[in-house]
């Protein structure tokens, strides 16, 4: 039976075995398909009130880390590792560990740029407006400033080809609903991001991982797949992919371009991270079969959900045929200050700064671990030769990390970590934590 130590802190019980269930699953001790003990006998081991391991385990199953039937009893979820990225954390629980496991944008503690805009909504009055829904003014306001927002990534896209959406997530998965099928092949990087795995897994559509190299997804094994499985659409990260940071070179994009018309493919372009690197997306060099999706959130601020869905009117029609569905869960608040930023240049500002704070640990990274990547990227890819448990190595570091399994789509995921260097509180705090985990990973190679 499966029995975990579980840490003492001030953090209640239930919690305390949860976070236990997450690490053990994380570690690769419990696999996706392990059943856990019945709740009162774990209990009983434990010497815990039968009601806290009854929470745990619901607590467990909402954050879609075990799953179970009366009867069946509790398993280990496959999607167990991607969940756990998104869990609601408590980083007073684990002092020790700086979370490097999510990709989240620096923030900048001298930040004032919301309360500006809040102080002059109130000023003018103009806040209880935007209680309501959007309104249709507002929207074309919104189209018109990312069509102009847009050019930045070499796209001349006018405004009535923009739908705005809550968000790059919703994008996807509204592209997803709109152009395919329950049980439709997709096409997908073999190691993608857990967003698009889960918006795979919930839509029912199986997905088939694309071979991979330092400049992205192989044509010819693109081209391969394409053929095998009747696949009519590949959703694809051409820039700073997630997790391993490569971005496809002008011969990548073109020889894709060439695959996709070929092959009668339509590419949904996730260019979340796009802005913050030199090279223009897929959707440059194959406009008329590709539909970019991207937002605020990891290149302006992660808080304003405002997202956009850009490409031909005849691929928006089948995702939104009355052009209002895709807004209706999008704040007013979210969509007027980010209409203003858009407009009046803090947006830019805010993009450069990001670039900036980026580029500057990416080149600190790279310095003390070295990186596959050849440009800057907020996240690095760390692979390793052997099975070295990387997990260990990163938490003796003090640094929590996201394996590559939790990207990769089907099985044989290499033994490699995901760093999102953005995420650390400060350079100097990023700077200190891996300068302990090169001197581990360069111990744990031996001589």
């Amino acid at each position: 039976m499966w029995l975990p130590i579980l840490e003492t802190n001030d953090q209640p019980r239930y919690l305390a075995l949860v976070d236990a269930i997450a690490s053990a699953i994380a570690r690769g001790e419990l696999q996706p398909g392990d059943r856990l003990p019945p709740q009162r006998r774990l209990a009983w081991a434990l010497g815990l009130n039968p009601s806290t391991a009854m929470q745990a385990y619901r607590e467990a199953a909402r954050r879609h880390l075990v799953g179970g039937e009366v009867g069946r009893g509790t398993y280990v979820l496959a999607s167990s590792r991607e969940a756990s990225l998104f869990r609601l954390k408590t980083p007073e629980a684990h002092p020790e560990l700086v979370d490097l496991s999510t990709n989240l944008p620096v923030l900048d503690p001298d930040d004032n740029d919301m309360q500006r805009s809040m102080a002059e909504l109130c000023a003018t009055g103009a806040l209880a407006s935007l209680q309501g829904y959007p309104s249709a003014r507002s929207l074309q306001r919104g189209q018109l400033a990312v069509s102009s927002w847009l050019r930045n990534r070499t796209l001349e896209m006018p405004p009535q080809q923009v739908l705005l959406c809550a968000g790059a997530q919703q994008g996807v998965f509204a592209a997803l609903i709109g152009l395919c099928e329950p049980g439709e092949a997709v096409l997908v990087e073999a190691l993608t991001s857990p967003g698009i795995k889960a918006a795979g897994r919930q839509l029912r559509l199986p997905l088939h991982g694309v071979a991979m190299d330092e400049f992205g997804i192989l044509p010819d094994d693109l081209d391969r797949q394409a053929r095998a499985t009747s696949a009519r659409v590949a959703v694809l990260t051409p820039c700073m992919q997630n997790p391993t940071a490569v971005s496809m070179n002008a011969q990548r994009r073109e020889a894709i371009a060439a695959v996709a018309r070929r092959r009668g493919l339509l590419i949904i372009e996730d260019d979340i991270y796009g802005a913050l690197g030199d090279e223009p997306p897929l959707a440059a060099a194959l406009p008329e079969r590709t539909l970019l999706i991207s937002s605020l959130s990891k290149t302006v601020a992660p808080g304003l959900r405002l997202g956009f869905i850009a490409g031909p009117d005849q691929w928006l029609s089948c995702i939104d045929p009355e052009r209002q569905a895709t807004s209706w869960a999008l704040s007013p608040l979210c969509l007027r200050i980010g209409s203003d930023w858009l407009e009046d240049g803090t947006a830019a500002r805010r993009l450069a700064w990001q670039r900036e704070q980026m580029t500057r640990r990416w080149r600190l990274a790279q310095k003390l671990l070295g990186s596959a990547s050849s440009g800057a990227s907020p996240h690095l890819w760390l692979p390793l030769p052997d099975d070295r448990d990387l997990l260990a190595l990163c938490r003796d570091a003090g640094v929590e990390a996201a394996t590559a399994d939790v990207f990769a789509v089907g099985h044989g995921a290499p033994n490699a970590l995901r760093l999102s260097l953005t995420a650390a509180p400060s350079q100097a705090v990023l700077k200190a934590r891996l300068e302990t985990l090169a001197a581990s990973l360069s111990q744990a190679r031996g001589p």
